[in-house]
């Protein structure tokens, strides 16, 4: 068995459901339901649940966050932008975790990682709260040394580590670039006792590029899983992805 964890994230689960019933969130009948789904991916051997509140509820709910927080078995890993109203509601929840990742309403998906750098004055006392509340905080972050340094002065307790650029190389030359990055970021957390994570972009062909990184502790996937999930169910592609991480050693 493979030490390195998988949390499927279900946004586009919601993201499909919100195409036909964004206007009747409550509707009875609103299907695919993402609870369903977490159940699903747990029962698949998934380590935990992913899903970012956007503050333009684009696919994820309120609702989901609540019914998620309430019935799944393993863990809730809530990704949100640093803003007072999903602030306010991680501490009424109380997720597992809280990834904080960079947010603009014209993205389509999350591009890029947060600043922190940049944005520690901001960042700081969100930490101190979601700390106070007893949840582990985590910070979506290019690979780079800046970054990473950043990250482990404001206390979180992990990282998570974009991997998009890697996932996206187009050639050779930029591909070796990025995954050398990232395993030098890896290094440089694991060595100030972060806990690495690592997600964006990650598919069943470049997983094992994403198994070269060291000292990952968990990948966070969610649109290769579902779009997978389309021809061989949910709980298939979730066994297809542990199945694929199986060999990583660390």
């Amino acid at each position: 068995m493979s030490g390195l964890r998988l949390g499927v994230n279900i946004d586009h689960v919601a993201t499909l459901r919100q195409a036909r019933y964004a206007t009747m969130p409550e509707s009875k009948n609103a299907e695919p339901d993402s609870l369903i789904a977490a159940r699903i991916c747990e029962r698949a051997g998934a380590g935990g649940i992913v899903a970012h509140l956007r503050a333009d509820r684009r696919h994820i709910q309120d609702r989901d966050i609540e019914r998620l927080r309430q019935n799944i078995m393993t863990k809730l890993n809530l990704e949100m932008g640093n803003t007072a109203e999903i602030i306010d509601i991680a501490l009424r929840i109380v997720p597992d975790e809280v990834c904080l990742v960079p947010e603009k309403r014209e993205e389509v998906t999350t591009e890029g990682g947060l600043d922190v750098i940049a944005q520690r004055k901001e960042l700081e006392p969100t930490i101190k709260r979601l700390h106070l509340a007893g949840i582990r905080v985590s910070l979506f972050i290019d690979p780079t040394l800046e970054q990473v340094d950043a990250a482990a002065e404001l206390g979180v307790e992990m990282v998570e580590l974009h991997t998009g650029k890697l996932a996206n190389a187009f050639t050779e030359k930029i591909q070796k670039e990025e995954l050398e990055q990232l395993r030098a970021a890896a290094c440089a957390a694991s060595e100030s006792h972060l806990q690495v994570n690592a997600g964006h972009g990650i598919n069943y062909k470049n997983i094992a590029l994403i198994c070269e990184i060291p000292g990952l502790t968990e990948l966070n996937i969610g649109h290769s899983i579902i779009s997978r999930a389309m021809w061989v169910g949910l709980e298939a592609a979730v066994k297809e992805m542990l199945a694929a991480m199986a060999n990583y050693d660390g």
